[in-house]
């Protein structure tokens, strides 16, 4: 199994990190580096082959245009997104064909078909799992995937039932819709080692590869399968049949543009990516001997992974606890270096994703020097009216 969630891998500070400027800095703020973003997306086009047609990067993880911008600039133009704003964020920012992967329905799919049409010459497509989805799309120049359960139990349809996944291919293109193919997310891989991942997203792939096999019986093409989130990302590319399959294959991690403490331990270190956006801190309390509190509580670094919701940079002698709103307590061990309230901790999310969500803006550094703000565009959510 995985290490425990007490086990917070040591991530090293070096002058990459550091902000010259650290003074002038409200915290806690949300800081990423666009220099370790260009390396993040390039680590990920190397392991793919240098082909930024087999990505489709979830976007969720990115949120701002201007990072959205940096994967299009290196030809990554197929991403994936949740929320009608992501979608709105990502054609804006240039994308070309974008999948919203969430099962939109009422007021939320009128919206997407709004998007749709104000962005004509953008592919957009949509996911479902039932006859009763299709409806929301009909009429439309919306394309359709076709969501299997790969085991996670959180949407889609259980991959024993593959006559299900034909005859709702069918029912997609006897509406008059474009049934474009699969979408397969395997996320609770990540609570296996490396070694037993592989081994069971395998076994995934293969049950996954006979409803393809299933569908093209039925005289069904399938034109792309996705798969793979960060999790899994190691695992698909090894998977053999999806190198010489006759359908598009993309994989979809999203955390990887920005790392975590998380994906740190779960991708191989010969990738070579490293955080590029943290939290920045201050200590504002030395509570007990052995204890000090900075301004990082969840409202700031997310917990929704687990306790402890972050590592301390270049400090993995420190031990943060469960925080409250806005207090992080952190231990300190006994004859450890004691920092002083008023000090600055950077904090590398457990899980980036939301928390790049709880920020309004982010501070861009490179170089040791802030070099500008952007606004966390695809922040929340949109205004919930739709007429």
């Amino acid at each position: 199994m995985a290490s425990p969630a007490s086990a917070m891998p040591a991530l090293a500070f070096d002058e990459d990190y550091r902000i010259a400027e650290i003074e002038s800095v409200m915290t806690p703020a949300l800081v990423i580096y666009p220099d370790i973003v260009d390396a993040n997306i390039a680590a990920t086009l190397r392991v793919l082959g240098h082909d930024p047609n087999r990505w489709r990067p979830h976007v969720k993880t990115a949120k701002l245009g201007f990072v959205m911008r940096r994967l299009i600039e290196r030809g990554v133009t197929n991403v994936k997104c949740a929320t009608t704003l992501e979608l709105q964020t990502a054609c804006e920012a240039g994308a070309q064909d974008v999948l919203v992967a969430y099962p939109h329905m009422g007021a939320n799919a009128r919206r997407v078909r709004e998007l749709a049409e104000q962005f004509s010459d953008r592919r957009i497509s949509a996911l479902i799992e039932s006859p009763e989805q299709i409806r929301e799309w009909t009429g439309s120049c919306i394309g359709l995937f076709i969501d299997i359960n790969g085991g996670m139990d959180r949407t889609g349809i259980e991959q024993a039932h593959a006559e299900r996944v034909v005859s709702l291919a069918r029912a997609i293109q006897e509406a008059g819709l474009e049934f474009r193919g699969v979408h397969y997310y395997d996320g609770h891989m990540s609570k296996y080692a490396l070694p037993e991942r592989e081994a069971k997203a395998h076994e995934g792939y293969d049950r996954l590869m006979q409803i393809i096999a299933a569908l093209n019986d039925a005289g069904i093409a399938v034109a792309e399968v996705i798969t793979a989130g960060t999790p899994a990302f190691p695992c698909t590319i090894t998977y053999a049949p999806f190198a010489t399959a006759a359908f598009i294959h993309r994989a979809s991690p999203g955390t990887v543009v920005y790392g975590d403490a998380t994906s740190t331990e779960q991708l191989p270190a010969e990738y070579g990516y490293r955080p590029a956006a943290v939290v920045v801190s201050t200590v504002v309390s030395h509570p007990t001997p052995q204890r000090i509190t900075c301004d990082a509580g969840h409202k700031t670094v997310s917990a929704d992974a687990g306790i402890p919701t972050c590592a301390v940079l270049g400090r993995p002698d420190l031990q943060p606890h469960k925080p409250s709103e806005e207090h992080l307590p952190i231990d300190v061990p006994e004859g450890a270096p004691l920092p002083a309230i008023g000090d600055h901790l950077y904090l590398v999310p457990r899980h980036v994703c939301p928390t790049v969500n709880n920020f309004d803006y982010a501070v861009l550094v490179s170089g040791g020097h802030i070099t500008g703000v952007e606004r966390v565009t695809a922040r929340g959510r949109e205004v919930p009216i739709v007429i």
